[in-house]
């Protein structure tokens, strides 16, 4: 029986994660966030290996304040770098199959074409700066795959859409900025890709290749966008003003663009991608359904 680690269960991504292992059944899930194992610690990470000895190992966890990590960079690190390279060093000679997260934040947003793995990295931010410094440590393991992802949003946790919907009932209009384009994705889309991968390499359906991947759901949207669509969805009548990232000033810098090229995973696992508009509909229905 394949023993899968998860890491950061908590979070959005996590607890997408947990959702989706539902519907696999032969396989042992271990859910984990700092209180159960603190990943900054090398030692208590080395010994929780070493004892329950995962198969593969689902990297969630993540220090995602990207504002406040310009000033307590030291924890961004600790978290978003050191804590990965403690997974890594611990499942050193050993086959288990990392899986850690990254961000489109490792790009600094001067492309004007969909970013790819091999596209030059060039963080503008303290997190952006962390998360690389984590990616290369996972790199250390010759069995990792790091999935880089955009503007992680679900019914968990804290996130753009969950804000939107309780601005958009508090308020008459939100100022959302329209200059910064990417990719939302909903964690649940994210969740479901990669239970696929691991489910299908466990059962020799495909092979496990190594190295960078990008994955967000399809489409293009400036968080203006996002936010009228929300609206929309949600029923809510708040007005969305569209402003520039110069008149809504945030401590760290942000990419203008950072939209990834998902062509590498699509092909290699045999993953179909939806649409951002499609999802966001399926997560604010579960939403909604939620706030009835």
């Amino acid at each position: 029986m394949a023993v899968i680690l998860i890491t950061g269960a908590s979070g959005q991504l996590g607890s997408e994660i947990k959702t989706e292992s539902r519907n696999y059944s032969g396989y042992e899930f271990i859910f984990t966030d700092i209180d159960e194992l603190d990943l900054t610690d090398p030692e208590a990470v080395k010994i929780f290996t070493s004892a329950n000895k995962p198969d593969w190992i689902i990297n969630c966890a993540a220090y995602n304040f990207v504002d406040r990590a310009e000033t307590d960079t030291e924890t961004a690190v600790r978290v978003n770098a050191m804590a990965v390279k403690n997974l890594a060093d611990s499942i050193e000679k050993t086959e288990t199959k990392l899986i850690h997260l990254s961000t489109d934040y490792v790009f600094d947003g001067s492309s004007n074409t969909p970013y790819s793995e091999t596209s030059a990295v060039n963080p503008l931010s303290a997190y952006g700066r962390s998360k690389l410094e984590g990616e290369k440590y996972a790199l250390l393991h010759n069995r990792t795959m790091i999935i880089r992802t955009s503007w992680l949003y679900s019914p968990f946790g804290n996130n753009f859409t969950k804000t939107m919907i309780r601005l958009g009932k508090e308020r008459e209009s939100v100022d959302v900025v329209f200059d910064q384009v990417g990719t939302p994705t909903y964690a649940g889309d994210l969740a479901e890709a990669i239970m696929h991968i691991v489910s299908r390499v466990i059962r020799n359906q495909i092979a496990f290749v190594a190295g960078i991947y990008h994955y967000s759901n399809e489409g293009v949207c400036s968080w203006y966008d996002f936010a009228m669509e929300i609206m929309q969805e949600a029923g809510l009548n708040c007005k969305v003003n569209a402003i520039l990232s110069r008149d809504f000033p945030s401590v760290a810098k942000r990419p203008f663009y950072s939209v990834l090229d998902k062509s590498k995973i699509k092909e290699a696992y045999n993953l179909t991608i939806p649409y951002w508009r499609c999802s966001l509909k399926k997560c604010m229905e579960i939403l909604l359904k939620s706030t009835e």
